[in-house]
């Protein structure tokens, strides 16, 4: 299953304060196991296993800030007020006890709905009160709610330094809110967050990143997580050229983004095929070229099939991993998320490291309904 050599996958690397043994991070899996919004015990044990099976970075589930609308599900978890921090306190001491290294994924939903649960939470808000084009739902926010969104997020960066993280990442992809004032089809704004260009609509979550970068110092990196698709719909490409996607994440690395998290369905695909061929850089390959920030790639590492066939009950058998190491001996990204492979099983990287394949597992839908 895997004839490369892994050298590639479990090199250090290095970003600004933070430092890993490996290429592994564990991807942020929204995992609603938080009563409340407050992490217990079993969340901290479970980030904990990850650490003990020697993943390099662990990303957690996305977490909502201090908006009224920021989540969609009464068990995702806050990321503000007393008793969720003193959760997530509890959180990063754990992992760093088993000699891991972690950061939060800070999270506004905008104004899609889970498609787990009926829950409504009030607030719902989003850049022009749409979910989609031509498809209503929330309000628009004012200036106001924007200013203190932005304001939000860099109190939640803090709160993630404060307690000890050693990273922040800012969910900005998959059709929630950051990626809502991206796309055109539900930014229709007339003020500066708005406009025709996506290097104008990129205006909010310059101003996010800008405000984090103020609340963390220089030397605490910051992660920001993007896509082309949205849960929406996943035909929507924001940039359809290698010069309109600078337009997007070169602004963005001026702002202050360290390394870009750029997801897509399956992380061996090419972005731009019609520009460097089918075996062509991919969407973190692309970003690393246009903007010199480190880059994290995802998509379906070591499964045989996607994170959309799981969400509708399909299983998927064990992957070999020579695509991978052949593109990270290129050094196309520097870092590879790996999902439902580490959901499933928290020693996963310690197999692939000691070539153990025959006891890599495969993925049930079932495994979403309990933390390994």
């Amino acid at each position: 299953m895997i004839s490369s050599s892994l050298d590639a996958l479990f090199r250090p690397f290095r970003l600004k304060s933070l430092t890993l043994k490996n290429r592994i991070v564990m991807a942020p899996m929204t995992r609603s196991f938080s009563p409340g919004g407050v992490p217990g015990a079993d969340v901290a044990a479970y980030y904990r296993r990850r650490a003990e099976g020697e993943v390099g970075l662990i990303l957690s589930e996305g977490t909502a800030i201090d908006r009224p609308g920021a989540r969609n599900d009464p068990n995702v978890p806050f990321f503000h007020g007393e008793a969720a921090l003193a959760g997530w306190q509890r959180v990063i001491q754990e992992v760093h006890a088993a000699g891991g290294r972690m950061g939060p994924q800070i999270w506004h939903v905008g104004a899609v709905k889970s498609f787990q649960t009926e829950w409504e939470q009030g607030g719902i808000e989003s850049p022009s009160g749409l979910v989609a084009p031509g498809a209503p739902r929330g309000e628009a926010m004012s200036e106001e709610a924007v200013a203190d969104t932005i304001a939000a997020y860099g109190r939640a960066a803090a709160d993630a330094r404060r307690l000890g993280f050693d990273v922040v990442e800012i969910h900005g992809a998959h059709g929630y809110l950051l990626d809502q004032f991206f796309w055109s089809g539900t930014n229709a704004r007339g003020d500066r967050y708005g406009g025709a260009t996506l290097k104008q609509r990129s205006r909010f979550a310059a101003e996010v990143v800008k405000a984090i970068r103020g609340a963390v110092g220089p030397d605490f990196p910051i992660i920001l997580r993007l896509s082309q698709w949205k849960q929406q719909d996943y035909a929507v490409r924001l940039a359809d050229t290698p010069d309109a996607m600078a337009d997007w994440l070169v602004p963005l690395a001026e702002a202050g983004v360290d390394a870009f998290h750029c997801s897509q369905r399956r992380f061996w695909e090419a972005e731009f095929p019609e520009v460097d061929g089918e075996d062509g850089l991919n969407f973190a390959g692309w970003a690393k070229t246009l903007t010199g920030a480190g880059t994290i790639s995802v998509g379906s590492v070591g499964l045989s099939g996607d994170f959309f066939g799981s969400f509708g009950g399909e299983g998927s058998e064990p992957a070999g991993l020579d695509a991978l190491l052949r593109r990270l001996e290129r050094d196309e990204f520097d870092l590879i998320a790996v999902g439902r492979a580490l959901l499933n099983d928290p020693r996963w990287a310690l197999k692939i490291r000691a070539g153990d394949t025959d006891g890599l597992k495969a993925f049930s839908a079932g495994a979403f309904a309990e933390l390994v």
